[in-house]
């Protein structure tokens, strides 16, 4: 496979591949906020966590999605992300499928994480192109990936069935191989900045 398990480790942050080690940390996450409750998010509510961790490991098995615990320095584990939708044939990849516990939300992780993630794809597994895809409607998460420098390709409408029965209109951005320098070097800026 192209795209498989690896570990990553950052100052911020650590990403480690997904097992059920994990329920425990991420049940609380999942609780930290009750982000399971935003209707155009696909959190977990705590009790479905090891559920959710069975069907990413099954999606592993298929080769089409790599899942990651994401881990604080501590080692304890406060969200989720993926490398998913993966065209091994054509080297790429989304980054998605990601949530964070309320509490570390807005701080250096998502930027780290993402760092981390974004240089192996490129480096290591010399992706052509990264994809990010969202809600509509989640400015909060379209405002995070705008940060990171992707740039919206456009609106998939009517993508999506949700839980609640409503039809998601998905967000699609991007970074290609030949942005990434540049990307790059801004998240690396941003993780220098002093936070107050």
């Amino acid at each position: 496979m192209w795209a498989s398990p690896v570990s990553l480790t950052g100052s911020h942050v650590a990403v480690a591949p997904l097992s059920q080690n994990h329920a425990v940390d991420l049940a609380q996450a999942a609780a930290d906020g009750a982000l399971h409750r935003l209707w155009y998010t696909s959190v977990p509510p705590p009790a479905a966590v090891p559920d959710e961790i069975n069907r990413r490991l099954s999606l592993l098995e298929a080769g089409s999605m790599v899942p990651f615990a994401i881990l604080d320095r501590s080692g304890k584990a406060v969200g989720m992300t993926t490398y998913m939708n993966i065209d091994h044939a054509n080297r790429r990849l989304e980054i998605g499928s990601t949530w964070y516990r309320k509490a570390v939300q807005r701080g250096p992780l998502n930027t780290e994480c993402k760092l981390l993630l974004l240089t192996h794809a490129f480096e290591t597994l010399n992706a052509i192109a990264v994809e990010f895809r969202t809600h509509f409607m989640n400015q909060q998460s379209r405002r995070a990936i705008e940060r990171l420098g992707a740039k919206l390709d456009g609106i998939l409408r009517s993508h999506m069935i949700m839980a609640d029965g409503s039809l998601r209109d998905t967000a699609v951005y991007s970074i290609t191989a030949a942005e990434w320098p540049a990307v790059r070097s801004n998240l690396r800026w941003k993780l220098d900045q002093p936070r107050g």
